[in-house]
């Protein structure tokens, strides 16, 4: 088997090809110009009966059909895949075409990888319910009730399809990409919560740097919409419940911000080391410049109040991208629309880049898109990367009551020209988990 050449530790890389499936389309540049036009994704859920939940509405992505990306027969191929699998699938596809690998016939795919985020999809969720009911038995133990696990065990042989089941393995994402490409190289899955596909890509391009894949299929897929999902984060009261004005509802830094809405989708990237890019003729979007990751080692559901492990992360990402907080030209924050991660997020900003802080723009797609979960950083990435393309940024929508906790320059409402040659991007999820990239235009 061929193996890259593992003489030069410290190889760039770059960016050839993205593509994402969102609440607001799947056409990147139809997305981009959305999210700069402050369009939102939010809308009552529809793909189970939420009307007896707090919240009532969410981020979805709506019509999709795996066959569109894939035809009629790869798509057979991958039948009865869960739903966040289906995502990365389909972006996958569409990166890999934006890479112009799809015509490329001298790739060595032992030398190409995979490093996803991703994490659970729903299961299927109706008749799961179905089988424990059908073997509840409400009479026996003095009313307490019993689950009859033969009669479970018969139920569920009925009811559900195995082979969806096993769809909850979080690795069957990037196990069905590498049957799509034939790929194989080292391929890993990554399940760090809402941090997941920032990881994923960071520790992708590690992958590339130190000679282990020339190519590495990278990024985040996730869909958490259904009961238990919903159910969960109504409980821990971090979603929003503006039932009455759902389309507003994600209001990162907004003072009257009562917390996330939930989304779905999948952020795809095709990493690539620099000089094998430029051999093949690719298109190189941008340089993965810098990456940090870190723990809070604090509580799981709570970011450290003084911002510790975000600060961290952050510097980690600018000493491994030999650049200060004065090179940044913009932040694309986790910002979830939640008190705690916002109020949180500006802190850490503020520590790190001191008199800068207040000067570099910083936005959440999020109050579009809602929250993807594992996908989100992956998807904020691509936004990062076409603002550097294009020299604008998007835009914090829903943002009109400035609260004092957050005092920095949100990009409000509008998108706005600026030049950027260098973005970071934060992710920060449950477990105390801090990731930060920087992506830089090449030079």
């Amino acid at each position: 088997m061929a193996r890259p050449d593992r003489t030069n530790g410290d190889r760039r890389v770059v960016v050839t090809g993205c593509g994402w499936i969102t609440p607001l389309g799947d056409d990147l540049d139809g997305v981009w110009k959305r999210l700069l036009r402050g369009d939102s994704g939010v809308s009552p859920t529809e793909l189970f009966d939420a009307s007896t939940f707090p919240t009532t509405f969410s981020a979805q992505v709506k019509g999709f059909d795996l066959r569109r990306y894939l035809g009629e027969e790869a798509a057979a191929r991958h039948r009865d895949v869960s739903r966040n699998t289906g995502f990365a699938l389909a972006a996958a596809q569409m990166a890999w075409k934006d890479a112009g690998l799809d015509d490329f016939a001298g790739l060595d795919r032992t030398a190409v990888g995979i490093y996803l985020g991703g994490g659970e999809g729903p299961i299927d969720f109706d008749n799961f319910v179905a089988a424990a009911v059908s073997a509840w038995d409400r009479q026996a133990a003095g009313g307490r009730g019993d689950l009859d696990t033969r009669r479970w065990a018969e139920e569920a042989e009925k009811r559900l399809n195995a082979v969806r089941e096993l769809e909850q393995d979080p690795n069957m994402a990037a196990g069905h990409i590498a049957c799509q490409f034939g790929v194989e190289g080292p391929s890993f899955n990554t399940l760090t919560a809402c941090a997941a596909s920032t990881q994923a890509i960071g520790e992708a391009a590690c992958l590339i740097r130190r000679g282990d894949a020339d190519v590495v299929i990278s990024g985040g897929t996730h869909s958490m919409i259904h009961p238990f999902g919903t159910t969960g984060f109504n409980r821990l009261t971090a979603l929003s419940t503006r039932n009455d004005s759902c389309m507003t509802a994600s209001r990162p830094f907004d003072r009257t911000r009562d917390g996330f809405v939930l989304g779905e989708g999948a952020g795809i990237l095709i990493l690539e080391e620099l000089q094998h890019a430029r051999r093949r003729g690719a298109r190189c979007r941008c340089e993965i410049r810098g990456y940090g990751s870190t723990a809070d080692a604090f509580r799981i559901t709570d970011i450290h109040e003084d911002g510790r492990g975000g600060i961290a992360a952050m510097r980690l990402a600018l000493e491994d991208a030999g650049l200060t907080p004065e090179d940044i030209d913009y932040i694309s924050a986790h910002g979830t629309g939640t008190e705690e991660n916002d109020k949180i997020e500006s802190l850490a900003i503020m520590q790190l880049f001191g008199e800068h802080a207040r000067k570099v723009p910083i936005s959440s797609i999020k109050s579009m898109m809602g929250h993807l979960i594992a996908a989100a950083g992956a998807v904020e990435l691509i936004t990062c990367i076409l603002a550097i393309r294009d020299n604008i940024l998007p835009p914090t929508t829903n943002y009109q009551t400035p609260d004092p906790n957050c005092p920095l320059d949100y990009v409000p409402n509008q998108a706005r020209p600026a030049r950027v040659n260098a973005c970071l991007s934060n992710s920060f999820g449950f477990g105390g988990q801090n990731d930060t990239l920087i992506v830089t235009r090449i030079t």
